[in-house]
């Protein structure tokens, strides 16, 4: 029953955590033609699930290493960046040569999954209290998940390209509340401030923007 209980938890962590990956998988195959798209999807989804599971058993020590977070916050920064200029934040795509095929479409999903699949499996790893069969179990389940999720918002990105900006947001978020939460930043700037931990994901939202609004100036 208590086994039960921590798979029940570990599904729900998934189904609440998937959802950034699925933005993802879906903004960096949506220039794809239909057919490569879907394989892209379900490549991507199986390589970015794999690496999950690697990481399952070695994501507690990392998250220690100070300026770990920082160095993959401001990865993750590029990654929004790169998304949107691949898009042009109007759905056509302005450098082809990095979104048009398969391998390239799975390096930006593994890329963007390995940094933020950090805090994701740490959170598994927690609710299951090192009974790596379940943790394997549950991230393995997490992909259908994460497929259907890719799809529908991929769907949603063919109707409506300006949805990639939401996208990029939520990406921009999620590297601000990384570099909050480094253990060697908040050691050296936050000091654990509550105000910056809550302020600093809210402001890096509309710096993902500037970013690519300077860039798409700049080229």
């Amino acid at each position: 029953m208590e086994s039960l209980l921590i798979f029940a938890q570990i599904m729900l962590v998934n189904l609440l955590l998937s959802g950034d990956n699925a933005v993802v998988i879906a903004m960096a195959c949506r220039h794809l033609p239909p057919g490569i798209r879907e394989r892209a999807m379900v490549w991507g989804t199986a390589a970015a699930v794999a690496l999950r599971c690697a990481l399952t058993l070695s994501a507690a020590a990392l998250l220690q290493i100070p300026y770990l977070r920082a160095a993959g916050a401001l990865m993750l920064y590029g990654i929004a960046v790169k998304l949107l200029l691949d898009g042009g934040g109007d759905g056509k795509p302005q450098h082809v040569r990095n979104s048009a095929t398969i391998a390239s479409a799975i390096r930006t999903i593994l890329a963007a999954d390995f940094i933020m699949s950090l805090d994701n499996v740490l959170a598994i790893a927690a609710i299951a209290d090192g009974e790596i069969v379940l943790m394997m179990i549950g991230i393995a389940l997490s992909i259908p998940i994460v497929i259907w999720g890719s799809r529908f918002v991929g769907a949603l990105l063919a109707r409506i390209p300006q949805l990639v900006y939401i996208g990029a947001a939520l990406l921009g978020y999620e590297a601000g509340r990384m570099l909050v939460h480094d253990p060697g930043l908040d050691g050296l700037l936050f000091h654990g401030s509550r105000t910056a931990a809550e302020a600093l994901p809210v402001l890096s939202v509309p710096l993902v923007i500037v970013l690519y609004l300077l860039m798409r100036r700049a080229s």
